[in-house]
């Protein structure tokens, strides 16, 4: 399936220059959806997953259908202040400023093999805040998904990113 075609793209959106991936009308085609889903469980199958994390917020969308099929928890990784009960958290750097990431911190343990997922990889920094906070666990085993890749985007980020065992569904070079 070409999932370029179910991803609409917006031009100068949320600002002037920016060419907005949009999954909103991916997620709204049940085959499209469901092949993302499909894919990424045939990918990491039999690695062992034990939790899957979600990152804020359309790391959620398809996360938790992912984590479920593969017999794993769902952790989410969120924005500050959004979780009720003690968490961890990671700063990380944005374009103009900085951000934080938290996560429960009994939400993970060092046994568990966890798969990092997210719908856009674009300069990597949430992503690597998430590895972060797994590291902060004794995390070991850890592997990534993304639906896109906005591979034009060069960053240090992504280079460690790509160290691990990942997938990467759609790229826009």
């Amino acid at each position: 399936m070409d999932l370029k075609k179910e991803i609409r793209e917006i031009q100068d959106y949320p600002k002037e220059g920016i060419n907005f991936k949009d999954i909103t009308t991916l997620i709204n085609n049940p085959e499209a959806l469901n092949f993302v889903i499909d894919s990424v469980v045939d990918k990491f199958k039999g690695k062992g997953i034990t939790k899957v994390v979600g990152l804020e917020a359309r790391g959620f969308i398809c996360g938790g259908a992912i984590a479920g099929k593969l017999d794993a928890g769902f952790v989410p990784v969120r924005k500050k202040n959004k979780l009720p009960a003690e968490v961890i958290s990671e700063t990380y750097e944005l374009e103009y400023g900085t951000d934080k990431v938290e996560m429960h911190i009994d939400a993970i343990n060092e046994n568990d093999v966890v798969l990092i997922h997210d719908d856009l990889l674009a300069t990597g920094g949430s992503a690597l805040a998430a590895l972060h906070l797994l590291k902060q666990q004794g995390v070991k085993q850890i592997y990534f998904s993304f639906i896109i890749d906005l591979e034009f985007i060069d960053t240090p980020k992504k280079e460690e990113i790509y160290k691990y065992e990942n997938q990467i569904l759609v790229k826009y070079s």
